[in-house]
């Protein structure tokens, strides 16, 4: 009888925790900047990337409707980072200086990609300021958190 299964199922799972963990964190923090930054109905904006012009009417479900899509994004961008890490050790070795680049990547990802084809169809100009903040934001909130946490819990690092 061979254990070869059990290993691959356990080799499989043992990216969940620094998903799960590296995605709540970036998403609680990108989530409270967005907050000080836009107000409060921030998740209604959100939500209005998908529903267009019905967007603007404030309601509960809108508001459940944003923080689904923005936590799905931070859970997504940790998962695209942790089974990338499986084939590229770097980013495990080398988690500080790789967190702050895949923050600069996902930012870029959401402003020419997702915003885009968002309802909103947003595509500049932009301002230099905003852009900026965004950048730095995104590196330190969301690209840090998630390779911190996956030094941190993962098993490939022990």
């Amino acid at each position: 009888m061979s254990t070869l299964p059990i290993s691959l199922q356990a080799q499989r799972t043992t990216l969940a925790l620094p998903i799960l963990v590296g995605g709540g964190v970036a998403g609680l923090l990108d989530m409270t900047s967005a907050y000080i930054t836009f107000g409060r109905f921030m998740p209604i904006g959100i939500a209005g990337g998908i529903v267009g012009a019905a967007g603007r009417h404030v309601s509960v479900g809108q508001y459940i409707l944003g923080l689904s899509i923005h936590y799905f994004i931070a859970f997504s961008a940790a998962a695209v980072y942790c089974v990338a890490s499986k084939k590229l050790e770097f980013l495990r070795e080398h988690f500080i200086v790789c967190g702050l680049f895949y923050g600069i990547a996902v930012f870029l990802v959401m402003q020419l990609v997702v915003l885009p084809l968002s309802a909103y169809h947003a595509m500049g100009p932009y301002q230099y300021r905003g852009m900026v903040e965004g950048l730095l934001a995104h590196m330190v909130l969301i690209g840090l958190p998630i390779s911190i946490c996956l030094r941190m819990l993962s098993p490939l690092n022990r």
